[in-house]
C-alpha cells in the first residue's frame, strides 16, 4: 500500500526537476548561442505481483520514474546580423574553443559574442566570461589595430551526446566525446550571432505537461492516504 505514496512522491519530485530544466530554457530564450535542454526520464524497478496463493503472475507494478539525464540539442540555429565588430556566428556544426586565463581549462561554446581584453600591453579576443578565444592553431588571438593574429578556430567532436554544461553557454567534453578536431571548411560569419535554440511554444507545452503530471502525482498521494485511512477505520 505504502508503495503508492513513494511512487507518487517520486513522480512529483522528478516533474519538479523537469520544470527546472524548462525554466532554465525559458530564461535563456534570448541568449545568443544557447542550446536548449530536455529532461530524459527512465523507469525505476518493476516487480511481479502475486496472486492470492502467493504465486507469481504476469502482472507487474512499477515504482515510478527518475530524471536519468538532461539532453542538449546541439542543432545549429539561425543567426542575426549585429553591429559588433567582434561578433561571430558558426553557420554549421562546431564550437569556438576557449581557454581560461586562470587555470588553462578548455571549454567550447557557440556564443560568438567576443570583445577585447588588455593583458600586459597587448589586446586579446575574449568571450563574455573573459576566456581567451583560440585560433585554428589553438593559440590566443591577439588584436592589433583591429586586425586578428589568426583566424577564429571552429572545432568539432565525433560524438556530442554527454557534453557537460559548465555555465555561460560553455561546455566541456567527456571521454566518450573523443578529442576535438579542427573543422577546416567551417563557415564563420562576422558581425553576426547565432540565435538561441529555445522554441518558446515547445517549452510552454512542456510546462503544461509537467504541471498536469505533477497534479496527478499529488492526487495519487491523496488517494492513497484516503485508502489507508479507510482501511484503518475498518480495523477499529
Amino acid at each position: 500500500m505504502y508503495t503508492s505514496f513513494y511512487t507518487a512522491a517520486r513522480g512529483a519530485i522528478e516533474q519538479q526537476k523537469k520544470m527546472n530544466v524548462v525554466a532554465n530554457n525559458m530564461a535563456n530564450a534570448n541568449n545568443y548561442g544557447y542550446k536548449a535542454k530536455a529532461a530524459v526520464f527512465s523507469d525505476l524497478m518493476y516487480y511481479n505481483l502475486n496472486n492470492i496463493y502467493g504465486q507469481e503472475t504476469p502482472l507487474k507494478a512499477g515504482t515510478g520514474v527518475v530524471v536519468e539525464k538532461t539532453d542538449t540539442n546541439f542543432d545549429p540555429n539561425g543567426f542575426m546580423t549585429t553591429e559588433g565588430e567582434y561578433d561571430y556566428a558558426i553557420t554549421g556544426e562546431g564550437f569556438f574553443m576557449l581557454q581560461s586565463p586562470q587555470d588553462g581549462a578548455i571549454t567550447y561554446s557557440r556564443n560568438g559574442h567576443f570583445s577585447l581584453s588588455l593583458r600586459g600591453n597587448q589586446y586579446y579576443l575574449v568571450n563574455d566570461s573573459g576566456n581567451l578565444v583560440l585560433d585554428r592553431n589553438r593559440n590566443w588571438i591577439r588584436v592589433t589595430d583591429g586586425e586578428l593574429s589568426g583566424q577564429v578556430g571552429v572545432y568539432g567532436f565525433n560524438i556530442l551526446d554527454g557534453m557537460q554544461s559548465v555555465g555561460n553557454n560553455e561546455f566541456q567534453p567527456v571521454a566518450k566525446n573523443g578529442l576535438p578536431y579542427l573543422i577546416e571548411d567551417a563557415n564563420v560569419v562576422d558581425h553576426a550571432l547565432e540565435m538561441s535554440g529555445v522554441n518558446v511554444a515547445d517549452e510552454i507545452t512542456r510546462v503544461i505537461e509537467s504541471q498536469r503530471a505533477y497534479s496527478y502525482a499529488l492526487r495519487m498521494v491523496t488517494t492513497s492516504d484516503e485508502i489507508v485511512t479507510t482501511i484503518n477505520g475498518l480495523r477499529q
